[in-house]
């Protein structure tokens, strides 16, 4: 596929890109225990926490999808789905365009985490958690109204359906 042939590729569906997002998430979460694995001999196998330890696990979600969308523009879940990561110019996004993205994509729950963390503004452990989805789903909505997410708006990044685009046939330079 060229890279004009992906940048009119039809946006991926909201459908398509969660059940991508639910895929890459079980593999995440393998991952984050084998990240978590690495750093128990350190602390002599004791449980690990505190800010580095979340600090780490961010870096690794961070290199996980930055280097699936730089390689190919598809993490596990999204080749499973047929969807692919473009920038405005039909490329790969790079390495700085997918950290813009995760931090576009993660940072109005993370505020709420760290507000809610400073004001104690609800205390059980299960309301926090489905406060913060809510607020991660925020980016999502915008999604229902137009073609593409907040996150995609700020790292002028899109998610297209490849499944109906047709590779076209390699020319050999002998045959011309």
């Amino acid at each position: 596929m060229n890279h004009k042939d992906l940048r009119q590729s039809p946006p991926a569906s909201l459908f398509k890109q969660l059940l991508a997002m639910l895929y890459d998430s079980l593999l995440i979460i393998s991952i984050l225990f084998l990240a978590t694995a690495i750093l128990l001999p350190f602390n002599q196998g004791e449980a690990v926490g505190g800010l580095f330890y979340n600090l780490y696990l961010l870096i690794v979600i961070y290199i996980f999808y930055s280097w699936f969308w730089r390689k190919s523009g598809q993490t596990l879940g999204m080749k499973v789905w047929k969807i692919l990561i473009i920038d405005d110019y039909g490329y790969n996004p790079s390495w700085p365009i997918s950290f813009l993205r995760l931090i576009s994509a993660t940072f109005p729950p993370a505020v709420f985490l760290a507000v809610n963390n400073y004001f104690g503004l609800i205390q059980t452990n299960r309301s926090i958690a489905m406060v913060s989805g809510l607020v991660f789903l925020l980016g999502y909505l915008l999604r229902l109204l137009r073609p593409y997410t907040l996150h995609d708006r700020i790292s002028q990044t899109h998610v297209v359906d490849v499944s109906a685009v047709k590779p076209q046939p390699q020319v050999d330079a002998e045959e011309e």
